[in-house]
């Protein structure tokens, strides 16, 4: 199994499969085949919503100042739906490539791109085997992490707190509309400095909690930089429940480095054997892989056992499945903004229940993460990131005033 470098990544919004990973594939190739104008197809779900997540934006600025055609084909079959084409003017060259999730890419015919976060660095790939081993060797889940990683990732994941705080910080005093032509009004500020008379202590924490979530998803769907986990569409969750608790329980940041390596490794036990794609296995992969991670968190963060852990992250993980993606006009905010703040919360009630059910646990780990990828792969199409189904399609707006 990889590093969790490869599911925390420091980058722009708004998606992590359509953005990220496009524009990591068009500077390879552009590296790779200078020319003065390249043309490059996009297929199914990367065609269908490539406009509102930027997709085309983002490949036009990995190859400035040069020029390149775009072209959005809907109609040819593809066996992955994150799949985009690279030729020269000429038509030459061809690079075909998939965008597999978390700004990850797979280049057809060869090995996967040679970066530090593709090195295989842990033994195992289930969470039996990790537990077994930390039963063994005596080792809490943070501890697992740390003994596999490279001796830089403590600083890599404090680099990595940064951002997401700073993600929060000018989140919450962000205000305006939101690109894209719903004429989405930001929201975060308002939660965050809305406060009731006779605020309860629940109240105050749903709000607060929500308020960062919305923080840092409003800054991903314009555009800003965020940090994916394990994608862009879902980078508000993990960030919105370290962050308030860190403030209502003063943790250090070694604390929180902690919460982000076992988060991390959750995270990459989803990637490794199911998907974190939502044009693969609907949202259930991505926000649903969120809350699993800040679950297994706030788990580490509370002292918590491996047991407890496991519960919480499966709780979290199982109550989203079958969850679609179904972006209206294909933009990373309707209703992928609120299902942050809402997937949060969820991660905050699976770790209260946890904490007492734990020895109750009939479901493993493991089973209810192959469960979701079966699950995704029974999707309807429609309901994967194609913005053809579920509200996408029920919800019909007028984008004339796009900006």
């Amino acid at each position: 199994m990889k590093s969790i470098k490869d599911i925390y990544k420091i980058g722009y919004g708004p998606s992590s499969s359509h953005t990220m990973g496009p524009h990591k594939a068009a500077m390879i190739y552009a590296e790779r085949y200078p020319s003065e104008e390249y043309k490059v197809i996009l297929y199914d779900s990367l065609a269908k919503t490539g406009k509102g997540h930027l997709t085309d934006k983002a490949i036009i600025r990995a190859f400035s100042p040069k020029k390149v055609k775009i072209v959005f084909d809907k109609e040819t079959p593809v066996k992955h739906p994150n799949t985009l084409d690279f030729f020269t003017a000429d038509g030459e060259n061809m690079m075909r490539v998939i965008s597999v999730g978390g700004g990850d890419i797979v280049i057809e015919g060869e090995e996967p791109v040679k970066e530090e976060n593709n090195r295989e660095v842990y033994p195992h790939n289930t969470f039996k085997g990790i537990s077994a081993f930390c039963e063994r060797k005596g080792l809490s889940l943070s501890d697992y992490v740390f003994n596999f990683e490279s001796k830089d990732i403590k600083k890599y994941l404090l680099c990595v707190w940064k951002t997401m705080n700073e993600a929060i910080n000018t989140g919450i005093k962000a205000t305006g509309v939101l690109d894209g032509g719903l004429k989405l009004e930001r929201k975060a500020k308002f939660l965050f400095n809305q406060r009731f008379m006779d605020e309860s202590p629940e109240i105050r924490e749903s709000r607060l909690v929500c308020a960062y979530a919305f923080a840092v998803s409003e800054q991903n769907a314009g555009g800003g930089k965020i940090v994916t986990a394990p994608t862009c569409g879902s980078c508000g969750v993990l960030p919105a429940v370290l962050a308030y608790m860190k403030q209502r329980k003063n943790f250090t940041d070694d604390d929180i480095v902690r919460a982000l390596a076992v988060g991390g490794l959750m995270g990459n036990l989803i990637k490794t054997n199911a998907s974190i794609s939502g044009a693969e296995c609907g949202c259930q992969a991505e926000i649903g892989s969120a809350c699993s991670m800040a679950a297994a968190a706030l788990c580490e963060l509370f002292g918590m056992g491996i047991e407890q852990t496991e519960y919480a992250a499966e709780m979290a993980l199982e109550h989203h499945l079958g969850l679609t993606c179904d972006p209206v006009c294909g933009l990373v905010q309707i209703p992928c903004i609120e299902r942050n703040a809402v997937a949060a919360m969820r991660a905050i009630n699976a770790v209260n229940l946890a904490s007492f059910l734990y020895t109750t646990r009939k479901i493993s780990f493991d089973t209810i993460v192959k469960t979701m990828y079966e699950t995704g792969k029974d999707l309807s199409g429609r309901y994967r990131e194609t913005s053809e189904g579920g509200l996408a399609k029920s919800v019909q707006i007028n984008r004339s005033t796009r900006r």
